[in-house]
């Protein structure tokens, strides 16, 4: 159907079988040439490790390819309520019910002009389990010409004869596929191309991860894990009364808990406990939790292949002593510092690799609860803590923070803590196949795969792949589970989130995708409409996104590329008195007041 390259479309339930002993009752099996050619390797990508998804990412945008197309007249992220018109170009509808998905439609511009891929960005998360019928018509090239549909798709729109053998084995297909467009008053006589993919179920997301967290928290208990401090610094800086640094043991569920480690499988085919393995955490104790009045609980996570030291002298330091929180980090297992290397050596040798950077990830989310359950557990009773007798911690009030990737993950996060349910998300966002062309930070690793696909548009292809194993991971799985629909074994959830506009390592295109996905509302007065949001006066009682806008900022670009080079406003919101201020409020209240004066202008 789309005879300029071989994929599109992407995805496509072309590519899957039956299985009846999956959820959906499918299961992706793409063909031995199907997948991108990467020269390290000298040939395809190995089909065969996709086989465990029984459907496709959640957070996918479908994609194909139309050579001549421009996006003239197609919804926009400014104009997203274009896609829910029976009039749209491109249609994106559940096919059992017929429900158009909020969308807006896009070239990618990071690729030479004839080899752009032709995405549809759902602007919410689609739904577990679901199949999906795509259809685009009235695409225009540069001279306002409609693009004409491949022959093969025109035959089996019309039902006319062709000599392709797919044809006739798609016949019935595609006859359910025009029935169910119709049927949802959508003309077909015009269209240009449609197909239809369906997702993967929820458990093949996330039962490794829930078995996992449910194992290791009934291993170490209400103690949570042993610990052994390392080292104890005094007065490392003006906010800070003690920096303890030390190794926390936990059920290791990888083979080896260094760098490159797999999960470790038992006969059920869930991670099994490899031993223990120690893994490094910080706390800091603040002044204002030495004078007799415990520090509530607060972990803090990471950015970008960062560290647990984040922060230690700067904006975390000033948050714990402001306000009296003990925090305490740990290095994302997966996504450090320490996994870049790896990052990069997979990119250079075997993109394969990449389902083990994800299955390590699983580690780390773990690693990130247990912290938590140590400090709440026999950590507050240590003698390093206390003072004058007294406690520096109080176990009873535990809370989160992260900005850009601890942001991120910090959906996952707190999706899956049974004991934090209130966090602060700075500057996150999903799901990573939106998030990586629009981010500055990607550009080198994006110079790598743009070598290492010859073709072009197989690195968007190879986006796509790496984001069916990122759903076990990344916030697209768990935005829906933050509030009102908890995992199974976890509380409900609150969350505040906060964005700078103009970011240009994390798009608030993704923040937005996660504030419609746990219901939040914009804080009034905001800096803008964000569609699908309501805005709500303070003081609101649940979950609330703030956009934070610096006068010297532009918005950031519609298309899907990075900002111009410019001031960067990425890290500048949590070093705000009114951001600090408000994620304090949050955390002891639940409550999310209004403390700009106005919008939040810093100016």
């Amino acid at each position: 159907m789309v005879p300029s390259h071989c994929g599109f479309p992407f995805p496509s339930d072309v590519w899957t079988e039956q299985d009846p002993t999956t959820v959906t009752g499918l299961r992706v099996a793409f063909g031995e040439t199907t997948l991108p050619e990467m020269v390290a390797l000298g040939g395809h990508l190995d089909p065969e490790p996709y086989r465990q998804f029984d459907g496709w990412s959640v957070g996918q945008a479908p994609m194909t390819h139309m050579p001549g197309a421009t996006v003239t007249g197609l919804p926009t992220p400014l104009s997203i309520g274009q896609s829910l018109s029976k009039e749209s170009p491109t249609v994106l509808i559940e096919a059992e019910t017929g429900v158009a998905v909020p969308h807006f439609a896009e070239l990618d511009l990071s690729g030479p002009e004839g080899d752009q891929a032709f995405m549809l960005r759902p602007v919410v998360r689609l739904k577990d389990a679901t199949r999906y019928i795509v259809a685009i018509r009235h695409v225009v090239d540069a001279e306002g010409n409609e693009l004409a549909p491949s022959p093969v798709f025109e035959a089996l729109r019309d039902g006319t004869d062709h000599s392709d053998p797919s044809v006739a084995t798609r016949r019935a297909l595609y006859a359910d596929i025009i029935e169910r467009l119709q049927q949802a008053n959508y003309s077909t006589e015009d269209l240009q191309l449609a197909w239809d993919f369906t997702t993967g179920s929820l458990e093949n997301k996330t039962e490794w991860v829930l078995h996992m967290r449910d194992e290791a928290l009934a291993t170490v208990g209400d103690a949570g894990p042993s610990y052994q401090i390392t080292q104890v610094t005094e007065n490392p800086n003006p906010n800070i009364r003690r920096r303890i640094e030390g190794l926390m043991t936990v059920p290791l569920y990888l083979d080896t808990a260094e760098v490159g480690g797999k999960l470790n499988f038992g006969d059920d085919g869930m991670p099994e406990q490899n031993g223990t393995a120690e893994f490094e955490f910080i706390v800091q104790i603040p002044h204002a939790a030495t004078t007799g009045t415990p520090g509530a609980i607060l972990q803090n996570g990471h950015g970008q292949l960062g560290s647990r030291n984040e922060g230690r002298n700067g904006y975390l330091a000033q948050i714990a002593n402001k306000h009296n929180y003990v925090t305490i980090s740990v290095d994302f297992v997966g996504f450090a510092e320490e996994d870049e290397e790896e990052v990069v050596n997979l990119l250079l040798e075997d993109f394969s690799r990449w389902e083990f950077i994800i299955q390590r990830q699983h580690q780390g989310l773990i690693n990130s609860l247990l912290a938590m359950r140590m400090m709440k557990g026999s950590f507050h009773e240590d003698p390093q803590v206390q003072f004058s007798g007294v406690s520096a911690i109080d176990p009873s009030q535990t809370y989160y923070r992260g900005d850009s990737q601890g942001g991120i993950f910090g959906v996952s996060y707190m999706a899956l803590s049974t004991d934090v349910t209130r966090g602060l998300l700075g500057e996150p966002g999903a799901p990573y196949n939106l998030l990586l062309n629009r981010s500055a930070n990607f550009v080198p690793f994006f110079g790598i795969l743009k070598i290492q696909f010859s073709e072009y548009l197989d690195t968007q292809l190879a986006i796509g792949l790496a984001q069916m194993y990122w759903d076990r991971t990344e916030p697209i799985t768990y935005i829906p589970h933050v509030t009102g629909n908890p995992l199974p074994g976890t509380p409900d959830h609150n969350v505040l989130i906060h964005v700078a506009v103009g970011d240009p390592q994390v798009t608030p295109l993704g923040a937005h995708l996660i504030a419609r996905g746990v219901g939040a509302v914009n804080l009034s007065p905001a800096y803008r409409n964000i569609w699908g949001l309501e805005q709500q006066v303070a003081p609101v009682n649940g979950n609330a996104i703030v956009e934070f806008k610096f006068d010297e900022v532009p918005a950031n670009p519609i298309i899907n590329q990075p900002p111009p080079p410019g001031p960067d406003p990425h890290d500048w919101v949590r070093v705000l008195d009114a951001s600090i201020d408000q994620s304090h409020i949050f955390w002891q209240t639940g409550i999310v007041e209004q403390i700009c004066d106005g919008g939040c202008d810093p100016e």
